[in-house]
This record gives structure tokens, sequence and C-alpha cells, in this order.
């Protein structure tokens, strides 16, 4: 029933479309997966605003999972790192990368469905679960959690995440935190301090000043109002 840019609703642009191959193009009564293992969105201290995660690309066993972080500032900060054999990583980590999202980057490009330490991959390990602010390839494979939102740059919940804490993964019950009391989340994010604004000038600058959350859309705050989509998000 949502509204195209023709004006029409989807079902009334394609009520009348003929499905010429449903091998390709599954019925609603014969679904390609059951239902309940597309895309889930989950929620917890980790993620106030949400975070994403693909279930029918991510392993089983790894849709409940509790292990312990190993952080990154950046795709780039790990990926320098993802080779060495002395890599303090093993298969029950938790990979958290973070400065990725709309902010961060800025513009939350497809950076996080990083491969897996070479060490890991060599020792027949085949999926991890991975943790980022930002997003990656529809296409891409892996129990990886995305648009963790609010993102690090702007003092979300993945800014305070610190090597060794405890990261417990619950897809079943939509939910992703941190086992961190909140006593010393408070403490850390009172010490907390942004990152250094790497643009002052420019269309740059302009982005990362009005860009929102991935929640919102990764939109201009001032066009907010303007798109005809303005409405409460409780709403949605």
């Amino acid at each position: 029933d949502r509204i195209t840019v023709n004006g029409r609703t989807i079902a009334e642009n394609n009520g009348d479309a003929e499905c010429v191959n449903s091998d390709v193009i599954t019925a609603l009564d014969a679904p390609f997966q059951p239902a309940g293992t597309g895309t889930a969105v989950l929620s917890g201290n980790l993620c106030p605003d949400g975070a994403v995660i693909k279930q029918s690309a991510a392993s089983p066993h790894l849709l409940t999972h509790r292990g312990p972080a190993r952080v990154f500032d950046s795709p780039e900060a790990y990926h320098e790192v993802a080779d060495d054999p002395e890599l303090d990583i093993d298969e029950n980590t938790v990979i958290v990368i973070r400065n990725a999202g709309p902010k961060g980057y800025p513009g939350m490009p497809e950076v996080s469905n990083v491969p897996l330490p070479a060490k890991l991959l060599k020792a027949g390990v085949k999926d991890m679960v991975r943790i980022c602010d930002g997003r990656m390839s529809g296409t891409g494979y892996g129990t990886v959690v995305l648009h963790v939102a609010p993102e690090a740059a702007v003092g979300g919940p993945l800014a305070l995440v610190r090597d060794g804490d405890p990261v417990v993964l619950d897809v079943p019950h939509r939910t992703l935190r941190l086992d961190v009391d909140d006593a010393e989340l408070t403490r850390r994010r009172e010490a907390w301090r942004a990152p250094a604004e790497r643009h002052t000038s420019g269309y740059a600058w302009l982005y990362t000043q009005n860009v929102q959350q991935a929640d919102q859309g990764a939109d201009f705050g001032f066009l907010r109002g303007s798109r005809g989509y303005d409405v409460p998000r409780d709403s949605h």
C-alpha cells in the first residue's frame, strides 16, 4: 500500500504482472526461504536505534552467540592485520569494526563484510560474527550485523566497546547487547571524545554536519519534511 513515484501503490503497479519463472520469483505461499529467515532488525544496548542482519546469509550456529570483542577503528585497520598469523583472534571472537557509518567514513559505503582472518581461514573456519556501523553488498555472505545505530562517530555505544568485552547476539530474540554493566559504560561515555573533523569546508563538511543516522535513512536533516515522508517514527 506504499505510494511510489508515479502516485500509485506498489500493489496497483504490479498487481497484474505475470511471473514467467517461479524458480526466480517465488509465490507468497511458497517462499524461497521459510518465514522469519529474512532480514532481522535487532535492538539492545549496543544498538539503541537498531541494527540489521540478513539471516539467510548467516550461519545457523552463530545466530545465538556470545564471544569477546576484537575492536578495529576502521575497516582499513582490520585489513592491515587480517593476514597476520599472530593475530589474537579465534573463531569465537566477535569482530567489531566501527567508524564506517554515514558520518564516520563518511558515506556508509559497502565496506563492512570483511573477510575472516587468514589464519582462521587456513584452519577451516568459514564464518564468524562481525559487527559494523556500515553496510555491505546485498550479495555478501556471513553472520554480519550491520547498520548499527547510532554509529560510533556520533558517540553510539559501538564507540565504547573495548577488546575482550563480551558481546551477545541473539537473533531469535532480536537482540544485540554488550555484556558490560551500565556504570562502566557511563564512565566510558564520559571519557569518550568525538573524532576530529576531517573536513572543514565544502560538500564533505556539509554532508558530515547534516547526514542523519542509518535508522533515519542517512538523509540530510535539513531536507526532512520536504520529501513527503516526514511522519513520526512510531508510525512506521
